[in-house]
């Protein structure tokens, strides 16, 4: 097992039809945090993707799938940034190559707020079978299955 760098992370995203890179992503905050702190958007912040489930069915199924860990916390999310530039006491956030820019505004933000930057880590996209990232729009477009398998 890998050991934890650090001693509180955060990570947020949609987590709409929790797939493989969700998985991916949410593990490896896991790995190098003691506390991992997830922000899950809103119904209004996440709604802005199109037609996702709930905000409380996705807290729901984030909850069972981490049923054994209890270092964890689940907020929601507002906007793009989240506690992350409200709490001193973050150390590294985790993201996708997608989200990297948010991360970095974060800093910035929190360089300005005189609160010391987090280490970005940066998580490299699940590939489904055809080489392309598995994304949650692909699967409610029936492209794929949460495990990256095309479906005909």
């Amino acid at each position: 097992m890998i050991n934890k760098r650090y001693k509180k992370v955060v990570v947020g995203g949609t987590f709409d039809k929790f797939h493989y890179g969700h998985r991916k992503l949410l593990e490896t905050a896991f790995q190098l945090g003691d506390f991992v702190e997830i922000g899950v958007t809103s119904d209004s912040f996440g709604g802005l993707k199109g037609d996702i489930d709930p905000c409380k069915v996705r807290m729901q199924n984030l909850s069972k799938f981490f049923k054994d860990y209890d270092n964890f916390h689940l907020c929601k999310l507002e906007d793009k940034y989240g506690p992350s530039i409200y709490e001193e006491d973050f150390d590294a956030i985790v993201v996708t190559e997608e989200t990297e820019p948010t991360a970095i505004e974060i800093n910035e933000i929190r360089k300005k707020k005189s609160m010391k930057p987090l280490d970005i880590v940066v998580v490299s996209f699940v590939l489904a079978d055809d080489n392309i990232p598995i994304s949650s729009t692909r699967i409610r477009n029936g492209e794929i299955d949460k495990k990256g398998n095309l479906l005909d």
